[in-house]
């Protein structure tokens, strides 16, 4: 953690027990192996891995996760998920996915991905996974039983999507580099508020730990990330989401998938709303 919010109950649905390991600032968000190997038990199942990061915007080089390989190797029993989503959406790191790094770990790996995000078709709910093949057999098993069947409008949508032209994804990754760069530029000048530089995704995921404790204009204590994300919300009509809500409090994470103009006014509105805190 922090983590996508619906892991965890994804693992609770499943009959699963989520294990909730810390990645800290101070390793850029980053699952460390000594931290992974400390989490292992023989009843670890799955290392479910998401690079980029939502929310933190966090990307594996290939030789971090090749130190993560080297702890897994020493347990059979633990599968990867690796959760490339964000895959071509990085801007200062090389993408890297486990099962390109370590292919010996290649049957225990599941890739999944889909067309929500370089592709901008999230409407269109269209994800896919790359594996062993009698696990894919026992996902299409489940899948048919509980959700039906992908349409086969969305299918031919997303094959040209993967198959067709790409030049967008260039095109894409430029103006989200310019407007992550806005955005932690902007963020950093607001008091209280200290936004780290995202490797990647479309997130930055800035501490707010300098406004906990303070007062709002009307005298009212801002004590955690959601009192924060409320105040922003009721007083400047700027809506974040609060860290908590991925497993990592005093954080909040906004996306900046949306224009320059619309994310230099709610900056300045944060900007502003931290001013307003004594």
């Amino acid at each position: 953690m922090p983590c996508w919010a619906s892991y965890p109950d994804m693992v609770a649905l499943a009959g699963g027990k989520p294990v909730l390991v810390a990645c800290d600032e101070l390793h850029g968000f980053k699952l460390q192996s000594e931290a992974l190997k400390k989490a292992i038990t023989p009843r670890t199942k799955w290392l479910m891995l998401n690079s980029p990061c939502n929310p933190t915007g966090a990307v594996y080089s290939g030789s971090e996760l090749l130190a993560l390989a080297a702890v897994l190797r020493e347990h059979a029993q633990v599968h990867v998920l690796s959760d490339d989503i964000y895959e071509k959406l990085t801007y200062d790191a090389d993408f890297a996915t486990m099962a390109a790094v370590a292919p010996d770990l290649y049957e225990r790996t599941l890739t999944v991905n889909g067309v929500s995000k370089a592709d901008a078709m999230t409407g269109w709910r269209v994800g896919y996974g790359a594996g062993p093949l009698a696990l894919i057999k026992a996902m299409n098993l489940i899948q048919s039983q509980t959700s039906s069947h992908t349409s086969s409008i969305s299918q031919y949508a997303a094959l040209e999507a993967l198959s067709g032209r790409r030049d967008h994804i260039k095109e894409f990754v430029q103006a989200f580099l310019e407007r992550r760069d806005l955005v932690v530029a902007m963020l950093n000048q607001a008091k209280g508020l200290s936004c780290p530089v995202p490797e990647g995704a479309f997130y930055v995921f800035p501490s707010c730990a300098g406004v906990i404790g303070k007062h709002t204009p009307d005298g009212k204590v801002i004590e955690s990330d959601t009192d924060f994300a409320m105040y922003l919300l009721d007083a400047f009509a700027v809506a974040v989401v609060p860290g908590s809500g991925f497993m990592a409090s005093s954080y909040i994470r906004i996306s900046y998938a949306s224009s320059l103009e619309e994310l230099t006014r709610a900056c300045d509105r944060i900007i502003a709303a931290c001013a307003t805190l004594s």
